[in-house]
């Protein structure tokens, strides 16, 4: 089976405009994001899905400079533009990683696609975040190319067709849903913030590449907490926005989300 990686990635934020292709220690954190992904172990393919907007050209010469895959496509129709690039690069199963999860441990990438292939027969979709346990910001969604087509093809409401998965996850009596939870039994997700979509995220990301980068490029989920019970103040940086994510605009819309799993702002 072919294993496809695909990592939206656009210039264009509201919040915080140009936020994956910051700086830290020589690279973008797209780079650092895209070497973490890289190193897991199961994908076949990892390509990066830009859009067709000229200033995400900039993303584009990136992906030139360093030999990724890269497939160009619809500017806010994310559902599209993961179905189409799974068609250019031939996928059997499509692995939906945001660009925003710069420190991404590939061990958990791992972790949530054997979880699929060992349950390939029980489950039609599989993820980490559904509910969410790890940290914010280690989010990894399986989905088979038929699961993808079906929501593809019937999936009609604008934040469905937004951030991919939605209809999905809203027929659980359709579709055989699977979770991983972080083995801990510890729940992080609203109180760690490893993504990026504010400057406070930037500086955390940025200080603990800065920390751990030279001493193991790879550092894992484990190597950040310990960072971070040796350096509180790191933890403080984006406390302020612990907890926040796109579900806060959704609640009246998604069935399968509840107040519990955003923090309103």
């Amino acid at each position: 089976m072919n294993i496809v990686v695909i990592v939206q990635a656009r210039k264009g934020s509201t919040r915080f405009p140009g936020k994956i292709l910051m700086p830290v220690l020589g690279k973008t954190l797209l780079e650092h994001q895209i070497e973490r992904i890289i190193s897991a172990k199961s994908p076949n393919k990892v390509v990066i899905a830009t859009t067709t907007l000229i200033e995400d050209n900039d993303i584009e010469n990136i992906c030139i400079n360093n030999n990724y895959l890269i497939y160009r496509g619809h500017p806010t129709d994310l559902l599209d533009r993961h179905y189409k690039t799974a068609l250019a690069f031939g996928a059997d199963i499509v692995v939906k990683i945001p660009s925003d999860c710069p420190l991404i441990d590939p061990k958990i990438i791992d972790k949530v696609i054997n979880f699929y292939l060992e349950n390939i027969d029980h489950y039609d979709f599989v993820s980490n975040l559904h509910p969410p346990t790890y940290p914010d910001g280690n989010d990894v969604e399986v989905i088979p190319m038929n699961i993808l087509h079906s929501a593809w093809n019937e999936a009609e409401k604008n934040y469905e067709l937004e951030h991919t998965t939605p209809f999905i996850w809203d027929n659980p009596t359709r579709f055989k849903i699977g979770n991983v939870f972080w083995e801990t039994g510890l729940n992080y997700s609203m109180t760690h913030r490893f993504t990026i979509d504010y400057f406070e995220d930037y500086r955390f990301i940025k200080s603990v590449y800065e920390e751990l980068y030279p001493l193991n490029p790879l550092f894992g989920l484990e190597d950040i907490l310990d960072l971070l019970a040796q350096k509180p103040e790191i933890l403080k940086l984006n406390k302020i926005y612990t907890g926040v994510n796109w579900y806060r605009h959704h609640l009246s819309n998604l069935k399968t989300i509840d107040l519990n799993m955003t923090k309103v702002i």
